[in-house]
């Protein structure tokens, strides 16, 4: 999903595996080799701020793009810099007044306690597997597997990961694969088969053939 925040802005990281995914897809996909080259450079691309993102990844729960956009700007413009400690200041109302939910300011109230108080290995995530990662994650009101799977593209850049609980990207293997036909997460397993190592590069451009705007976190 696409959110700008109203913060200060931070440099953007493109993953060094990016041009070899997109050859290797290419040359073992028929849908990927016609794809990628219909969006030129466009990439993945990290913040680098990983309180960010997985704050951006709740505000945009079962919320259209277009709304998280507005609600996440909204909710960036209340504190002075958006970090743990900030947000822990803010008042409830003000952040039901951003458009909130109560259940989302309360995950994310959770999300900023874990970050303050040192209970993630956030130095140690670039290191652990992906499983160890979620693992961690999922223990945090709030999220779920997707949204740590997103935290691990869009954060960690991981190049293989297949979100099969996201709606985008099973819909966009039903439109791209199946014409439009109804898909199963073993459809999608085996459409994905063919994108190993690089499922999450593959799951990019679904996105993108769906929307054409980037998909960031």
């Amino acid at each position: 999903m696409m959110m700008a925040a109203k913060t200060a802005p931070s440099v953007l990281c493109t993953p060094d595996y990016w041009s070899d995914a997109c050859k290797h897809l290419a040359r073992k996909d028929r849908v990927m080799k016609r794809l990628i080259p219909q969006f030129g450079d466009a990439c993945l691309q990290s913040r680098g701020d990983a309180f960010v993102t997985l704050a951006r990844s709740i505000v945009g729960q079962q919320i259209s793009v277009k709304a998280a956009q507005t609600v996440w700007e909204r909710f960036a413009a209340l504190p002075r810099k958006m970090i743990p400690g900030n947000v822990l200041k803010l008042k409830v109302d003000d952040m039901r007044a951003a458009g909130l939910s109560a259940r989302k300011v309360e995950y994310l109230v959770d999300l900023a306690l874990h970050f303050d108080g040192g209970g993630l290995h956030v130095t140690e995530w670039s290191s652990m597997d992906d499983e160890a990662v979620i693992a961690e994650l999922v223990s945090i009101r709030g999220i779920g597997r997707w949204t740590a799977e997103m935290f691990l593209i869009f954060h960690l850049m991981r190049p293989n990961i297949l979100p099969l609980d996201d709606v985008g990207l099973i819909n966009g293997i039903s439109s791209n694969y199946f014409s439009g036909e109804a898909v199963s997460r073993s459809d999608a397993r085996e459409v994905a088969a063919a994108w190993a190592p690089y499922c999450s590069v593959a799951t990019w451009y679904i996105w993108r053939s769906l929307d054409p705007l980037p998909v960031e976190y």
